[in-house]
């Protein structure tokens, strides 16, 4: 069983599926090569997001974040999410 604790950090990563635009991440790899950076094969762009929760278990922290995700975060038809404990 979870037991509560000070916190809880979360990194919730959202990034676009693959065969979804990246616009962003086209305009960088092309700006890359016009300043001679080059052997970049591909640029993606995602949003990595740091959730700490309060006085709270893993499980309800997790579950917290989930709807955080569905709710504002990410859109389930052009975004893949990964949850995860915060790396220190």
């Amino acid at each position: 069983m979870d037991l509560p604790s000070r916190s809880q950090r979360l990194e919730v990563r959202v990034e676009l599926k693959p065969g979804i635009l990246d616009a962003e991440g086209e305009s960088v790899e092309k700006s890359l090569g016009l300043l001679g950076i080059e052997g970049v094969r591909r640029v993606t762009t995602a949003h990595v997001y740091d959730l700490e929760f309060r006085d709270m278990t893993p499980t309800e922290a997790h579950r917290r974040a989930e709807a955080a995700v569905e709710r504002l975060l990410a859109n389930p038809v052009i975004h893949r999410v990964t949850i995860r404990p915060r790396p220190d």
